[in-house]
């Protein structure tokens, strides 16, 4: 019998497996499936209905949440899902993976019809998985072609598919998903002896004296398990060439090379030897080639924060010795189109915008020192080094300290134990103060950003998170997610927002109609020049200014306003913006250098926004002062 036979809706299943492996919430299982509390009520009791036969109940304890509970252990093993269920992708991020993994180490083609059974889930589903695979893809050059009858099939450079499958490993490493990683190097590297691999590279890189930190050396590893394992499957490179690579590297991978004939049979080919080399100089921390080239690369990206921005961080000596480090290897990432992952690059671009276009922004026209265009991983990463300038010279577009009100009735050693686990997970997180529930209850006015409780709370002027005497790792994102709002924000809305530039557009409009028609009525009204438009079209050309939860801020390549003002738009029926992606809320930002350093904190404004997915409310101003109304809600959680 199938799990699909078995329970009456796939939702079950899925529940089922949930609960089998950890005790949930209420609350958290409905937020995981989407669903409200009385679903997942009625869920269990559905559960419950069918588990009755095997000897097996789903209990609920208050205050600790759902657990299943054997009271027939016989019968339960004779339940017939328990490893059908974990071989399913539940949601549609598991699908998304699940399906690049299938293309990506298939010789054959996919056949979605297949997949879709197996899965119970309906085509139609599989297929909107599809566009996004083919969009993760497209960063790879690598793309799905139809063929009738037989499925979908993967088309591109070997090179592309290993440097794809790698980054997939890498990225559920990086996030310490220790289960999927294994079951990812099952599937991807056939269960290849990582450690003794390790240890070749380990041994002939201390050997050659040649410099990696623990993630490039770690990355370099995953990189090699891949190519071993494409080999062996008949997908050797025939091709690859390189040139001006440092007699050292090519030294120490032909030692490497000797020894992966442990897992080859035989030393590697002359293009699989070059594409080695690469890999290694690629990761190594050391003086290259391309020193030249950082050098002069950081010199501009400094001198034009200086001259835009001005941010002066020509002294900032440890910022400069970071990125000559990191540049050099870069430009040989860049230079043989090797691709790197950020794995924080979605909320580096969304957490952090100010840090980020400021470096997107340095970084435009530098073909002459990168020799073709870089990648948003890559700019992510230098913004990253920007960010950490700006906050140790400047505390500039930065959070400060969180400070929180911690609420608990636990005993005083419990207590103490909680303390030190939000102070050693968070170390930018103060507790303010400590106090019971009756002292919580008797506050007429909260002063901290917001509580943390070990006990349900009714909520007053500032968000609660409660936590368990043993937080979940869920418990704690949360807490870490909300401790990152910028509490810096000054009382902005008078000065940078004017009801004249507050739209709501009820009709179907293209993003260049938008920008061309908001930027001739700034020209109109003084605040720009005639150069703004180009500017903000070439902007949104280089990355999408869409943060999330489709709320876009495009701007222009620098400072070009002669006075700032922010251009609100609204828009319920949508604006395409990046392929298949919508806005429904705009802010057009013209930003003059007399008055950047206090107009770039509405970018925490924006991100505040986004956190706390107020599109639909932002939607549902008819006016100019409900916006504003909304605005400074939000600005109070900020302040």
């Amino acid at each position: 019998m199938s799990s699909k036979v078995l329970f009456s809706y796939q939702r079950l299943a899925y529940l089922f497996d949930t609960i089998k492996k950890e005790t949930l919430p209420q609350q958290e299982l409905a937020n995981r499936f989407s669903v409200s509390t009385r679903t997942i009520r009625t869920d269990v009791s559905a559960l419950n209905d069918v588990l009755r036969s095997y000897g097996a109940q789903v209990d609920y304890t208050k205050n600790i949440g759902y657990q299943l509970v054997v009271t027939d252990p016989v019968s339960y093993a004779q339940l017939p899902i328990t490893q059908a269920i974990e071989q399913v992708p539940r949601t549609s991020k598991e699908r998304i993976s699940a399906l690049l993994i299938a293309f990506l180490t298939q010789s054959n083609s996919v056949k979605l019809d297949d997949i879709a059974d197996e899965w119970f889930l309906s085509r139609s589903t599989l297929q909107n998985d599809v566009i996004e695979v083919k969009q993760y893809l497209d960063k790879y050059n690598l793309s799905l072609e139809n063929r009738p009858y037989y499925g979908m099939y993967l088309v591109g450079e070997e090179s592309s598919i290993r440097a794809c499958l790698t980054d997939i490993l890498w990225q559920r490493h990086m996030a310490e998903d220790t289960i999927n990683v294994n079951r990812l190097r099952q599937t991807i590297l056939n269960d290849i002896d990582l450690d003794y691999l390790e240890n070749i590279l380990q041994n002939q890189l201390e050997r050659f004296e040649l410099k990696l930190n623990a993630e490039g050396q770690g990355y370099l590893l995953y990189s090699c398990a891949v190519s071993i394992t494409r080999i062996t499957q008949g997908y050797e490179l025939l091709e690859y060439q390189v040139d001006q690579i440092n007699t050292t590297v090519i030294s120490a991978a032909r030692e490497i090379s000797e020894e992966f004939s442990y897992f080859l049979g035989s030393v590697l080919c002359d293009a699989e030897f070059n594409y080695l080399c690469v890999q290694i100089i690629s990761r190594i921390i050391t003086e290259s080639p391309n020193q030249a080239k950082s050098l002069a690369l950081v010199e501009h990206i400094l001198s034009y924060i200086n001259d835009t921005y001005h941010y002066n961080l020509w002294d900032d000596t440890k910022l400069r010795q970071d990125m000559l480090i990191h540049t050099s290897s870069m430009l040989s990432r860049i230079k043989y189109q090797i691709r790197t992952t950020n794995p924080l690059l979605h909320e580096i671009k969304q957490y952090y915008p100010f840090a980020y276009d400021i470096t997107l922004s340095a970084l435009t026209n530098t073909e002459k020192y990168t020799e073709s265009k870089m990648t948003e991983d890559e700019i992510s990463y230098l913004a990253l080094h920007i960010g950490v300038a700006l906050e140790r010279n400047y505390s500039a577009g930065h959070e400060r300290f969180a400070q929180i009100l911690l609420v608990s009735e636990l005993s005083n050693s419990t207590l103490r134990m909680v303390e030190s686990k939000i102070k050693r997970d968070f170390p930018h997180i103060q507790i303010n103060r400590t106090l019971s529930y009756r002292e919580y209850e008797q506050l007429t006015q909260i002063e901290e950003d917001f509580v943390v409780s070990t006990v349900r709370l009714t909520e007053k002027d500032k968000q609660i998170v409660k936590i368990a005497p043993f937080p979940t790792a869920y418990q704690l994102e949360q807490l870490g997610r909300l401790a990152m709002v910028d509490r810096k924000m000054p009382y902005i809305i008078e000065r940078f927002f004017d009801e004249k530039f507050f739209i709501i557009i009820d009709k179907p409009m293209t993003q260049k109609e938008i920008f061309k028609s908001i930027c001739v009525r700034l020209e109109q009204s003084g605040y720009v020049g005639s150069d703004f438009y180009p500017s903000v079209v070439e902007r949104e050309e280089i990355v999408s200014t869409l943060l999330g939860e489709n709320i876009a801020i495009p701007h222009s390549v620098g400072l070009l306003a002669k006075k700032t003002v922010v251009t609100t738009i609204l828009a319920p029926q949508g604006i395409v913006w990046d392929k298949n992606e919508v806005a429904h809320v705009i802010f057009l930002l013209a930003i003059s250098k007399d008055e950047y350093e206090d107009a770039m904190r509405i970018y925490n404004l924006f991100v505040n926004f986004v956190k706390e997915k107020s599109t639909k409310r932002l939607l549902d101003s008819r006016t100019f002062d409900d916006f504003r109304a909304i605005m400074k809600d939000s600005l109070c959680r900020l302040s």
